[in-house]
């Protein structure tokens, strides 16, 4: 059985604290928490979308 290279994260929004998007990352390859411009539906807006604890 194959070890996964890839980790399911959460993405919460910095503004409204929303949890809004599920997506993967490779673990081996980008090893700090991650961060992205993502839309928020909550807030009607682009904002920084960071992973979850």
């Amino acid at each position: 059985m194959a070890s996964s290279k890839r980790d399911q994260v959460i993405l919460k929004c910095t503004e409204c604290k929303n949890e809004n998007y599920i997506t993967t990352r490779n673990k081996r390859n980008h090893p700090d928490k991650m961060e992205i411009q993502k839309f928020c539906k909550h807030c009607g807006k682009m904002t920084l979308h960071k992973e979850k604890k």
